[in-house]
């Protein structure tokens, strides 16, 4: 847990692939479930911005 602590307040890519990587999972999941119009509406922004954030921390120093 430290150690994801110290990747996220540094610019470590791994620990920020995986954040951008949650999103875009997170906005996959929004999008597919049956229970909430305002989480389908909100799906396509959250995958976005981790998409976005995954091709800027891909630039990240190992």
């Amino acid at each position: 847990m430290t150690e994801f602590i110290k990747g996220i307040s540094g610019f470590k890519r791994g620990t920020w692939e995986l954040v951008a990587s949650i999103l875009i999972a997170l906005g996959v999941f929004m999008l597919m479930q049956p229970f909430s119009l305002s989480l389908y509406s909100a799906s396509f922004i959250v995958t976005l911005v981790g998409t976005v954030m995954f091709i800027i921390v891909s630039h990240f120093p190992e």
